[in-house]
């Protein structure tokens, strides 16, 4: 029998107009110690985006996302906060900002396999 682990996760959205307070779910940062996981996967609906707000510079979302996955996976293309442990980076990323891009408070969870779990929450939540 397979062992299940503790796992974390949090929803990261798309805030157009903070001021609105409304947004899309764009990506899910997971975590799970155990595994040695700490990934983001993300998809930009632009078309869907373009509801909340016409004037979003997609360049700049997409800059963003590259940013915080390079912090997720430690690369050394992250910069300092990419050199942190992994339990750090996955707070630093998950913290609370009022920014255009910003992630749910953070869910546990239990798996077996930490990145098949990470895909079926991204289907579930953004797709």
């Amino acid at each position: 029998m397979h062992d299940r682990t503790l796992y974390e996760y949090a929803v990261v959205r798309l805030v157009p107009r903070v001021e609105r307070e409304e947004f899309l779910n764009i990506g899910v940062l997971l975590y799970c110690r155990k595994q040695r996981y700490a990934e983001i996967l993300y998809h930009v609906d632009q078309e869907r985006c373009c509801h909340l707000a016409k004037d979003i510079d997609f360049e700049q979302i997409e800059a963003h996302l590259h940013s915080m996955r390079q912090v997720c996976q430690g690369s050394k293309d992250g910069g300092t906060l990419a050199q942190l442990d992994q339990t750090e980076r996955f707070r630093w990323l998950t913290a609370y900002r009022s920014t255009l891009i910003q992630c749910s408070p953070v869910h546990p969870g239990l798996c077996i396999d930490a990145a098949t779990t990470h895909q079926e929450l991204f289907e579930k939540l953004v797709l």
